[in-house]
């Protein structure tokens, strides 16, 4: 595969899920993908993403909170939704693209002690992951 193909993770404020997927897919996909994620509304992205993530050492930490008219002139190879929000709200890409959609649940509205809000944000985050791997394989096990 001489190009690299372009991948948009789309989510509702670019946060928290699609920022998981988004590390994830560039751990996975090095040399094979472009990893860019955005949202519907940009909310920055949550430091308790970054620590879950830190945790399975994947460094999310440089990660910009981006929306998705910023990427409206980049060529999408595939494009996944997080959350049904951003599938109800995405713009149109040219149909070229592969969409593909899975709504995890939103860390970002957990509640409880600190220790409990974390394990949502793992329990997403491990969500995410196997998605991520799946994804990998699916579409670029060559």
């Amino acid at each position: 595969m001489s190009d690299k193909k372009n991948v948009l993770v789309l989510c509702t404020g670019n946060s928290c899920r699609s920022q998981l997927m988004h590390g994830y897919l560039e751990q996975f996909l090095r040399d094979k993908a472009i990893i860019y994620s955005a949202g519907v509304e940009t909310h920055g992205v949550n430091p308790r993403a970054v620590q879950v993530m830190r945790e399975d050492g994947v460094d999310i930490s440089h990660h910009t909170s981006n929306h998705m008219d910023e990427y409206t002139q980049v060529p999408f190879d595939y494009i996944i939704t997080v959350c049904d929000n951003a599938r109800e709200a995405c713009p149109v890409f040219p149909a070229s693209a592969v969409q593909l959609h899975h709504n995890f649940p939103d860390p970002a509205k957990a509640t409880g002690t600190e220790d409990q809000v974390l394990g949502q944000f793992r329990n997403v985050r491990d969500q995410v992951k196997e998605y991520a791997q799946n994804f990998a394989q699916q579409y670029f096990s060559s």
